[in-house]
């Protein structure tokens, strides 16, 4: 009797949990279904595409990313209430603890995906964050456009980056997520999520300048680590560790042998040897 009754609860259980799972997907909006990251690592974006900066120029993507310096792309409304501000004031708080500085190290170029924005918000939203940044030559690298529904459709399909306008609501939904570009435009990592660590953001510019920014000490740091998608954060690499690790071992040895020897070659008496008897 008392099997039966554990059965009996066990199927009411699942089949009150199916009805409520259907219940909810049937609840879900059907918009949520367009909206996502395609990752396409390894393409390049079209460098020709035309956008408007905050001064309000008609300006080439291509002529924004520099030779030799890694691009932050950063898809974005102005006018956004929730998402567009923490991805952005998370990249900002990023960017404010990093050594590196936009426009000598690397580029970061946020992007509107609403075509009916103007460069006067572009140019709001400039100001305050470099104002605050208050790093000098920031404003060179850190750019923030508007652009045609043309282009912007042509750099968010390049990209992956799915969003969709909700008519009932005015605003656009979108998921929270930034690219790493090369220099030549080739896209090279995604991070997604509304915060973002500076070690990560760090390391992938560092992987998207193939090493050619940050000290010896950066180079040496990021040789130890990869990028984990199932964890979207970069992790150490046992094997790079143990290798630096043997590497360390050899010089402190080879020091201390050559330290010894030379030593021994100033000394005028032979060594002595002292054994327990």
């Amino acid at each position: 009797m008392k099997i039966t009754l554990k059965i009996l609860v066990t199927i009411s259980v699942f089949f009150l949990f199916n009805s409520a799972h259907a219940q909810l997907n049937q609840n879900r909006p059907a918009i949520l279904d367009e909206v996502g990251v395609d990752e396409k690592l390894g393409d390049t974006i079209p460098l020709d595409l035309e956008f408007i900066n905050s001064d309000g120029q008609v300006v080439r993507i291509g002529d924004l990313i520099e030779e030799g310096k890694p691009v932050l792309l950063n898809p974005l409304y102005y006018e956004c209430p929730i998402i567009c501000s923490l991805v952005l004031d998370s990249v900002f708080k990023v960017v404010k603890e990093l050594t590196w500085t936009p426009g000598r190290d690397y580029t970061i170029i946020s992007f509107s995906i609403d075509p009916e924005e103007t460069p006067e918000q572009a140019a709001a939203s400039k100001e305050q964050y470099l104002t605050d940044l208050n790093r000098p030559g920031a404003e060179n690298g850190w750019h923030f456009l508007t652009g045609s529904k043309e282009s912007i459709a042509a750099l968010t399909d390049a990209v992956g980056f799915r969003f969709k306008y909700d008519e009932r609501t005015g605003e656009y939904i979108h998921l929270a997520s930034i690219m790493m570009l090369s220099p030549e435009g080739v896209i090279t990592r995604y991070l997604y999520g509304a915060s973002f660590r500076e070690f990560d953001l760090r390391n992938a510019l560092f992987e998207s300048a193939d090493g050619t920014i940050g000290s010896t000490l950066d180079r040496v740091l990021f040789y130890c680590f990869t990028y984990d998608p199932a964890s979207q954060s970069y992790i150490p690499v046992a094997m790079n560790i143990m290798k630096l690790g043997g590497l360390a071992t050899v010089i402190i040895l080879g020091i201390f042998l050559g330290v010894f020897w030379r030593r021994e070659r100033g000394s005028t008496q032979p060594p002595k040897f002292e054994f327990d008897r």
